[in-house]
């Protein structure tokens, strides 16, 4: 007997055909397994992408660190105490910490409570955060600039140049669609910046406090224009891939507060953001996720597995008298097994595919639904082909242990005792 023999084939619909609704109803529970695998391994992937697609632009091993007022007293200091950040604490955090990549000191007029700066063109206005930057903000957190445009550069910085970039929304309130901005000047609080560039507005989860209409200047420029001196508002440090960013973060909070004079153990006195620590803990959650689908996939498959095995053993107890006139007329045992196994297989190979398809198609509305919703971190649900192809070959598997039950049932009976029953 081969899996292509007609015969073979017939016998196996002939003997589905004789209970179409028991059948039926024990392939459920193959095709519900398998089903439950693929949408819930699908949706892992999806939020696992979704994340990813927010914080693409930047450095997934980051963090934000920014002062807050104390809450402990210390070496004659007062409790609630203001202090700030200050730009030779970029230098000593990089030298005293290899772990650190990238930092990116930032000052800000508006955000975080303040009140933003009053911008003009002519009759247009309106009020924006104004950051104060240097180039490194580019390699840290990825700002993708309209051709023509660039970004602060070191000669800026250098010279403090009154140049600045503007968002998209800044550009549309300020100039005219017909007006391409570079080279133009906008007025921030009473002083002309010549426009340099135009980035582009992408929604980073909120992770970089990024805004449309944000305007970046040089941060000596910054400096001068509201003369802040070496404060720094608050830094974006990036790690190297490889580090633990918790470790990083504590030992930039020790550092800060031992060359501020804060007390090691005022928690309250420094705010971070640990964007690493965050995409992990989402990482771990997706994985956490497709884990329990793959176990719940798998019980189940087993549970509707066992129970395409109790349905062969009812039809080999039906099929008693038939199996023992084949094996009267000269059927081997081999031949019986071959064919009971075969059945067992086919049965549960057709359920996953059925499984396979109906989650494929819930994944592709659930897709469609989604696609355009911005405050759901979700896109591309969706389940690897290897994965599929490894439920197959696991369900092939089980198909062909559990047909073995009802196989050796099968050619266990005489065929005289067979002949015999009614």
């Amino acid at each position: 007997m081969t899996i292509f023999d007609k015969d073979t084939w017939q016998e196996i619909f002939g003997s589905i055909g004789q209970n179409k609704l028991r059948t039926l109803i024990t392939i459920i529970g193959v095709l519900w397994g398998i089903f439950l695998y693929i949408l819930l391994s699908g949706i892992a992937k999806g939020v696992d992408n979704g994340f990813e697609q927010r914080f693409e632009r930047i450095s997934s091993n980051s963090l934000f660190v920014w002062t807050q007022n104390t809450s402990i007293p210390y070496l004659g200091f007062k409790i609630d105490r203001k202090w700030n950040i200050k730009l030779n604490d970029v230098e000593t955090l990089k030298m005293e910490i290899p772990e650190i990549k990238y930092i990116a000191p930032r000052i800000q007029k508006g955000n975080w409570g303040s009140q933003g700066a009053s911008v003009t063109n002519g009759q247009r206005n309106g009020t924006y955060n104004i950051y104060g930057d240097y180039p490194i903000l580019k390699v840290v957190s990825q700002k993708d600039i309209y051709d023509g445009g660039r970004f602060i550069n070191h000669l800026d910085i250098k010279e403090e140049r009154k140049v600045c970039v503007i968002g998209e929304r800044t550009k549309k309130e300020l100039f005219s669609d017909d007006i391409n901005p570079i080279g133009k000047y906008i007025n921030i609080n009473n002083i002309y910046f010549k426009v340099i560039g135009i980035h582009k507005f992408v929604d980073e989860g909120g992770g970089s406090f990024a805004d449309d209409g944000d305007i970046h200047v040089p941060f000596s420029t910054f400096k001068r224009l509201y003369n802040t001196g070496d404060i720094v508002g608050f830094l974006l440090i990036a790690g190297f891939d490889d580090v633990d960013i918790l470790k990083v973060e504590r030992q930039v909070k020790n550092l800060l507060k031992k060359i501020h004079n804060v007390h090691p153990d005022d928690e309250r006195a420094i705010g971070a953001f640990n964007l690493g620590a965050l995409f992990t803990r989402i990482k771990n959650f997706a994985n956490g996720m497709s884990f329990i689908s793959l176990v719940i996939g798998v019980a189940t498959i087993i549970a509707g597995v066992i129970g395409i095995g109790n349905i062969l053993l009812i039809s080999v107890k039906e099929r008693t008298k038939e199996i023992g006139i084949r094996r009267a007329i000269g059927a081997s045992p081999n031949h019986i097994r071959k064919q009971i196994i075969l059945e067992s297989v086919f049965l549960t190979v057709v359920a996953g595919i059925i499984g396979i398809i109906l989650g494929a198609f819930v994944l592709y509305v659930i897709n469609i639904a989604t696609q355009n919703l911005e405050d759901i971190p979700f896109t591309n649900a969706t389940v690897p082909l290897n994965y599929i192809f490894a439920a197959l070959l696991m369900m092939i598997g089980l198909g062909t242990l559990i047909g073995f039950v009802p196989a050796e049932k099968a050619i266990s009976i005489r065929p005289i005792d067979a002949l015999r029953d009614e």
